[in-house]
């Protein structure tokens, strides 16, 4: 019975030809990664696309920086140089926005070697209403973003929710009422601001894959939902590591931002959840960048508060 089995894998053996696929090697594009948040300054990042197969690692990631573009801001009459700077020689308030910009820590931010285009005048800095125009000229090719600074929408009520399991950890509990004359999108982060050993627990605003949320399905309406703290706390017990515990003082981040900046992240987010699915279908990621450039300019226009963790 045997043979009967060897045999045909004999000949599958014999006649099996080896087949070369050859993956052509699309043309490297400009990959741009800008914000600009109320009060703030802009901080835009430029970068090399990579061929699907080239090394994956820091080296190479940090290697497709670019600091020899021509940037500039227009915000009405007034346009503005942007100048490369490395990360070092930004203030510390641009440094915490990069560090949630690239969802890192502070202290390793300083170890990485990029130029971020930005500037110190502090006549140009984000504000309500305003329009940004973002202009790059780079390797003889030009490409323009432009975004909004809309008014911040509050929240109308939030509370801390205390676990029935174990009262000493809970969930945020916010109220939102969504305007009705436009179609919104938001996004959510928060960060501990308690103590530990003498400094905030965090120094930045921290989020969670669905930080991004439009109005799709309550324009205009009166909503309320829960949050969880973006991250695990691994010192917490099990079932509760995303809880915020009892006497925190947490700070709330609600930003509005435009439709195609929502939009981006969006599908970026469904892209990144896909990725490891042999049977997910290829996401479109949109850009408001006009001559063919990856990314978004963004505009982040938040609204602030705090939220001490008490029944």
């Amino acid at each position: 019975m045997r043979y009967w089995i060897v045999l045909p894998l004999l000949l599958l053996l014999a006649c099996s030809k080896e087949v070369k696929i050859d993956i052509p090697q699309e043309e490297a594009k400009i990959v741009i990664d800008g914000r600009i948040e109320l009060g703030g300054a802009p901080l835009v990042l430029l970068m090399q696309s990579q061929y699907l197969y080239s090394p994956t690692n820091l080296g190479a990631y940090f290697s497709s920086n670019i600091s020899n573009a021509n940037v500039t801001l227009v915000r009405g009459l007034d346009t503005f140089s942007l100048s490369p700077y490395l990360i070092s020689e930004l203030p510390l308030q641009s440094q915490i926005t990069l560090a949630e910009q690239l969802n890192v820590e502070l202290n390793e931010l300083a170890f990485f070697p990029l130029k971020v285009y930005s500037s110190l005048d502090p006549n140009l800095v984000g504000a309500v209403g305003q329009t940004y125009i973002l202009n790059i000229q780079y390797d003889n090719q030009t490409y323009s973003a432009t975004t909004k600074l809309l008014s911040p929408i509050a929240l109308d009520y939030f509370q801390w929710i205390p676990s029935v399991e174990n009262n000493q950890f809970g969930l945020c509990r916010a109220f939102l009422s969504d305007p009705a004359d436009s179609k919104n999108a938001y996004r959510w982060e928060s960060k501990i601001i308690t103590t530990v050993n003498g400094s905030p627990k965090d120094y930045r605003f921290r989020h969670g894959g669905g930080s991004y949320f439009d109005d799709q399905f309550f324009n205009g309406l009166s909503i309320n939902f829960e949050t969880r703290y973006p991250e695990k706390d691994t010192t917490y017990p099990d079932g509760l590591k995303r809880y915020f515990k009892y006497g925190d003082s947490v700070v709330i981040k609600l930003s509005h931002i435009e439709y195609p900046v929502y939009n981006y992240f969006d599908k970026l987010r469904t892209q990144l959840e896909n990725s490891g699915s042999p049977f997910s279908s290829p996401v479109l990621i949109p850009s408001n960048f006009s001559n063919g450039a990856l990314g978004v300019w963004a505009g982040y226009s938040s609204w602030y508060d705090t939220l001490v963790c008490l029944p």
